[in-house]
């Protein structure tokens, strides 16, 4: 379109706009002038670009004139540049940008099937997708871009899914306020999740109104609960728990200005810790004070699962284990039970799997008072029996 059709057709519209049509009506013809002026514009950046125009005006490159003359930021101006490539390389896009019945986003989904699709497989898709881009919304020509994409290019697709696996993580982390969840997951394990986020964080009769977000995050909760209800084979059939520790002479005075410290967060406020203890279930841990009723001497070689918890509690859910950062796993008898050592809090630690059988090779030995881990040097292999702990 030259610059005399821009002003006819500009006068055109500006005719009808006077002549009061409908406000539908009035946003079709705006529209489609948007459309035709973006279209225009293109056009004229890529002759700005090819006679070099702006280093007349004293610009080193295209891009640094249009921010500097139309104020546009570097996205605006990488896109009007690389619309004018698109228009260029296909006529028929360029007719109906310049008809003012298709837009820039339009264009840039054409653009990604240039650059990602065979030449040859584009030019053959070019009608149908003329023809979808006439009535549809420029999301649905990236769709079909992307189904074509897909159908004449599989392989890219298992490439695509061989990269992803290096990506695979999730991670669980407190930040401020509450835990942030971030991560990368398969396609099946992340629809495995989504299905079930959505079939629980429905809404559950017509008066609820609960936000989506507030509906996916109990969701999610009640996802786990129902899984940690029935416990993990390595917590040696205590249930998962939570630590949360609180003083209890605060306690006694006013629960309503108590404060705690929930293990792997931080401190909560007084509500969250009514909350926390109005559905919980409590076991007391003395942290000061003789541990009599966690004591059982020779009675039990195992530890008792409130045991179990006081180690836990005591090390912050922790391996003891010089310089390891595991989950306590086995409780662990500080001096070996096959050596006459009890089953009292004071003679038992929490160990991680590798370290729990590092000790009993005799890489480390455990300080029986402090239950500080001590590096053992080994110069030659050993021969040792495998003793209890």
């Amino acid at each position: 379109m030259s610059n005399t059709q821009l002003a006819d057709r500009l006068e055109a519209v500006a005719a009808e706009l006077r002549a009061f049509p409908t406000p539908t009506d009035a946003l079709r013809l705006l529209q489609g002038l948007s459309n035709a002026i973006d279209a225009e514009k293109v056009a004229l950046v890529a002759e700005v670009d090819e006679h070099r125009d702006f280093e007349a005006e004293g610009c080193s490159s295209l891009k640094n004139w249009l921010r500097d003359q139309l104020h546009l930021d570097g996205a605006d101006a990488a896109r009007l540049k690389r619309s004018a490539k698109v228009l260029r390389d296909m006529p028929g896009l360029a007719d109906l940008a310049t008809a003012g019945a298709v837009s820039l986003d339009h264009v840039d989904a054409f653009g990604y099937a240039a650059k990602h699709i065979d030449p040859m497989v584009v030019e053959h898709s070019m009608d149908w997708m003329l023809r979808l881009a006439e009535r549809a919304e420029p999301a649905q020509i990236r769709k079909a871009v992307k189904k074509l994409r897909d159908t004449a290019h599989p392989d890219d697709l298992d490439e695509a899914w061989l990269k992803g696996m290096d990506q695979h993580d999730i991670k669980v982390s407190a930040v401020g306020d509450g835990v942030a969840v971030t991560g990368f997951l398969p396609f099946d394990t992340g629809t495995k999740l989504k299905t079930l986020l959505q079939s629980l964080s429905a809404p559950t009769c017509a008066e609820d109104d609960r936000p989506v977000s507030i509906r996916r995050v109990t969701a999610l909760d009640q996802l786990l609960s129902g899984i940690l209800a029935s416990g993990l084979p390595q917590d040696k059939g205590v249930r998962p728990h939570v630590t949360l520790t609180a003083d209890l002479t605060q306690l006694a005075d006013d629960v309503s200005t108590a404060t705690a410290e929930l293990a792997g967060f931080g401190t909560i406020g007084p509500a969250q810790l009514q909350q926390m203890l109005c559905d919980a279930d409590l076991t007391p841990i003395l942290t000061a004070g003789k541990h009599t009723v966690l004591d059982v001497g020779r009675t039990h070689r195992l530890a008792t699962p409130t045991q179990r918890k006081a180690v836990v509690n005591r090390q912050g859910g922790t391996c003891a284990g010089p310089g390891c950062h595991g989950p306590v796993v086995h409780v662990h008898h500080v001096q070996y039970w096959s050596d006459g050592g009890t089953t009292d809090l004071a003679n038992l630690v929490g160990l991680c799997p590798r370290c729990h059988a590092a000790v009993h090779q005799g890489f480390f030995t455990i300080d029986p008072h402090t239950h500080q881990t001590h590096p053992t040097l080994r110069t030659r292999r050993t021969s040792r029996r495998t003793r209890a702990g």
